[in-house]
């Protein structure tokens, strides 16, 4: 058994997309669909893999453009959270907002994931859902135990946190999220996030300065 994750990062904001394949079963699924669905596909095909499921973080546009050209080339199901699905559908309003054009409708989602811990299995792969408002209603990180990684989306970056000002942001909430969800993870546990580079928990706990700020105004 092997579990390979290729990286993509693509579209406007520079967003990551990542690639987590099975080398027995020869399948894949995406996390964070965010642009180029056929270059998506292509690397995947170049790694020997087949994608047969599609998850998203959350319902920001940079992390859900390709969503629904992605499930028609694959014919991959597509999964987000319940409370994301408002924002999902709003896509082509948010393209209007951000760039002043519409995008293209999201796909319509095959399951709607809920607050409580689920698991997500494809052939080797199982994912861990953890529920990381703050950022955006109903973000999500996945949790891939075995390896002892989490596809934190925009929830931790390497010295950062998601940003708050966009309409469902929560400070407080998502700073209860990192901290109730992501740090208790443990230091070895590497963080694949949305944007920018690979980090660790340890590395965070230790030197992030929005954790370290937050931790003092909370003894």
């Amino acid at each position: 058994m092997a579990i390979e994750i290729r990286r993509l990062t693509l579209g406007i904001v520079a967003t990551h997309c990542y690639i987590v394949g099975d080398s027995d079963t020869h399948e894949a699924l995406v996390i964070d669909p965010v642009d180029n669905a056929p270059l998506i596909e292509q690397t995947a095909q170049e790694a020997g893999w087949t994608i047969k499921l599609i998850l998203a973080t959350h319902a920001h546009f940079d992390h859900v453009l390709a969503s629904r050209e992605l499930k028609d080339l694959t014919g991959a199901p597509f999964y987000i959270h319940a409370e994301a699905a408002a924002m999902l559908a709003t896509l082509p309003q948010q393209g209007v907002l951000f760039t002043g054009h519409p995008f293209p409708a999201a796909a319509v989602p095959d399951r709607l994931l809920t607050t409580e811990p689920e698991t997500v299995t494809l052939g080797a792969i199982t994912l861990e859902t953890l529920y990381t408002p703050g950022h955006a209603p109903g973000h999500l990180a996945f949790y891939l135990r075995t390896a002892g990684i989490v596809f934190s989306g925009d929830c931790l970056f390497t010295g950062s946190i998601g940003r708050t000002d966009l309409p469902g942001g929560d400070y407080e909430l998502l700073m209860r999220s990192i901290f109730e969800k992501l740090l208790p993870l443990g230091d070895n546990v590497r963080v694949l996030p949305g944007h920018m580079d690979t980090t660790t928990i340890g590395h965070e706990r230790a030197s992030n300065p929005f954790l370290l700020d937050y931790a003092n105004e909370r003894r």
